[in-house]
């Protein structure tokens, strides 16, 4: 599996981004409010692949990755990864998609009562992203597992 690439994250974002501008420019009057709730979930599943990231990675360096009962089943370590690699992209995406809402809404403050109302929840939203995405590359690469130097045995 490969890593993902935070260029292609970075771009995933800006597009959403920008398609999520056009949308909102066009239908923002039949749009209900964008409250901060609507991040929450966002914030979530961040820490939680924070921690995961944590004890993970302090397994990894306890050496307590195997197929014993005590040890982190390598097959839940990659679910791990996976989950990385998605929260990711969905952090991606989603951070994309309040920071278009932003660009639209952050100029609007002083005309459009609505406008002001929405500004926390796009900020959020698009700070919640943020960190999902990066919380998901963390993840992801404290689940990888260099491979065997040359000679050294296969565990």
């Amino acid at each position: 599996m490969t890593r993902t690439p935070l260029a292609g994250l970075a771009g995933l974002g800006g597009f959403c981004a920008a398609a999520a501008f056009i949308l909102i420019r066009r239908f923002y009057g039949a749009i209900a409010g964008i409250d901060v709730t609507l991040s929450l979930p966002l914030w979530i599943v961040a820490a939680v692949c924070l921690f995961s990231a944590y004890m993970v990675r302090k397994r990894r360096e306890e050496g307590k990755v195997g197929l014993d009962r005590s040890q982190l089943n390598p097959l839940m370590a990659a679910n791990f990864m996976l989950m990385g690699k998605a929260s990711a992209w969905s952090g991606a995406v989603c951070g994309g998609v309040f920071a278009g809402v932003l660009v639209y809404v952050a100029p609007r403050v002083s005309a459009l009562l609505a406008a002001e109302a929405d500004l926390p929840g796009a900020v959020s939203g698009t700070f919640g992203g943020l960190a999902l995405a990066v919380a998901g590359v963390v993840l992801e690469r404290s689940c990888e597992v260099s491979p065997p130097s040359e000679g050294e045995a296969v565990q």
